[in-house]
C-alpha cells in the first residue's frame, strides 16, 4: 500500500475529504518523528512500538573492491508490533 492509498482509505473509513487525511497522516508522521528524533519511543497499544535503537561502529568491506572499510554508529528507528497487531 502507498501512501497516497492509505490516504484515500483513511478519508473513506472516517468520511472525510483527502486534504484532510493527508493532514492527519502527515502530522501522525511527524510527531513519531519528532518523538524518535528526542531519543523517546512511541507506544500505540494494540499496534506496537516505536523507538530508537543504537547501532556500534563495526569494520565492514567494500564488495567490488574487497577493501575493508569502517562503518560509524549511528542510530536507526526500531517497530515492534503489538501482540494484537501479529495476531489479526
Amino acid at each position: 500500500m502507498t501512501k497516497a492509498e492509505l490516504i484515500t482509505k483513511i478519508a473513506e473509513d472516517a468520511e472525510i475529504t483527502k486534504v484532510a487525511a493527508t493532514t492527519a497522516l502527515n502530522s501522525f508522521i511527524d510527531g513519531v518523528t519528532k518523538t524518535l528524533k528526542k531519543g523517546d519511543k512511541l507506544t500505540l497499544v494494540g499496534f506496537g512500538t516505536f523507538s530508537v535503537s543504537k547501532r556500534a561502529a563495526r569494520k565492514g568491506r567494500n564488495p567490488f573492491t574487497g577493501e575493508e572499510i569502517k562503518i560509524k554508529a549511528k542510530k536507526v528507528a526500531k517497530f515492534k508490533a503489538s501482540k494484537e497487531l501479529l495476531t489479526k
